[in-house]
């Protein structure tokens, strides 16, 4: 069998795709699958082109991405399944269409409430030309929607009966275990991106109760948006690698994963949860959508809603590190046991052969 990826990035650029359907590439292939990506943008260059502000390059990498993925929508034919990402293309559902109309076998797969308007600042007047309901109709064209939560699953099944879950998931091969350096000080840490920066934002005024509480003994670390500062908190925002990931990580002796309740943020599959605890780093995350499922208070990590609550949380394991390390140890045996590789690649393998 031959598939078709129809991805927005190159490989190893997007979280998204990594946890999504990059790190079983391997195991598919090993399985008869042979798996061709066609990602819209290509190069390191066109990326910050397309999260830069200037509305001309942008256009100019649009007309670039629409000729490369009218060529991948030509070669489909001789693949025996396309498996789209989110979309085809940034805008309308043209392209998706035309696989219709050629018969082309469609796997549909998405890991957020895509269907919902969640503007991104970069963009201007761009966001006007979304639709977000683009979504349904993607799904209705689809031979098999995959999505990472229950919540994504009981929208696709308006529009296709045809819905599987599958969650995103921590590949133990790569994410490893790195020796914890011995630390005086506790560090609480986050990670995430430019676009979920105003998540990290909701929790700041419990950290700074923290930081006050207990001063120099705790510091703060960010992952993923290098612009980001925060003089109170002595915070100066890293920029994410592949590189150093796991070693950024493994800094942390609390990880944190604060949401607002919205019906985009329950969309949303606990990836920082699952990166966290995959390396045994005690976490708290609130307790919305898959959160829920993820956490179970008090056994494998905490849950926390208000400002008293994160507070009350963070010090308890500040204080205990018995604690961390029982808390930490549980969360990577739920990862291992519902949220890795190894426990969901039969899943993908059967959504393709399936078809």
């Amino acid at each position: 069998m031959k598939a078709l990826f129809l991805v927005l990035h190159r490989k190893d650029r997007s979280p998204g795709q990594r946890y999504r359907h990059e790190q079983y590439v391997d195991f598919l292939e090993r399985n008869g699958i042979t798996c061709c990506f066609r990602p819209l943008l290509k190069t390191k260059k066109e990326d910050e082109i397309f999260y830069g502000t200037n509305a001309l390059p942008k256009i100019f990498v649009g007309f670039k991405a629409f000729y490369r993925r009218f060529k991948s929508i030509i070669e489909a034919k001789a693949f025996d399944v396309v498996y789209i990402y989110r979309d085809a293309f940034f805008f309308g559902t043209f392209f998706e269409r035309w696989l219709k109309k050629k018969s082309s076998k469609i796997i549909y797969d998405f890991d957020d409430a895509i269907w919902l308007m969640d503007k991104n600042a970069n963009q201007g007047i761009f966001n006007k030309l979304k639709n977000p309901k683009k979504t349904a109709t993607i799904s209705k064209l689809a031979d098999l929607v995959i999505v990472g939560n229950k919540f994504l699953a009981t929208y696709a099944k308006q529009f296709n009966s045809n819905v599987t879950i599958i969650p995103s998931t921590i590949d133990f091969a790569t994410y490893s275990m790195i020796p914890k350096k011995e630390q005086k000080r506790i560090c609480i840490g986050w990670t995430g991106s430019f676009s979920t920066i105003k998540y990290f934002e909701t929790v700041v005024p419990a950290l700074k109760l923290v930081k006050k509480k207990y001063g120099s003994k705790v510091y703060f670390k960010l992952i993923g948006e290098p612009t980001y500062k925060n003089q109170e908190l002595g915070i100066t925002g890293l920029s994410w690698s592949s590189a150093t990931e796991l070693e950024d990580l493994m800094e942390l002796a609390i990880g944190i994963m604060p949401l607002p309740d919205s019906a985009w943020t329950r969309g949303k599959c606990g990836m920082k949860a699952l990166q966290y605890m995959g390396l045994e780093i005690a976490t708290i995350i609130s307790p919305i959508g898959v959160n829920k499922e993820i956490i179970q208070d008090g056994e494998n990590g905490f849950l926390a809603s208000s400002t008293k609550d994160w507070v009350e949380k963070i010090s308890l394991l500040i204080e205990n590190a018995d604690l961390r390390k029982r808390l930490g140890k549980a969360g990577r045996e739920t990862v291992a046991k519902y949220f890795s590789l190894e426990a969901n690649k039969e899943k993908w393998l059967r959504a393709f052969k399936v078809l």
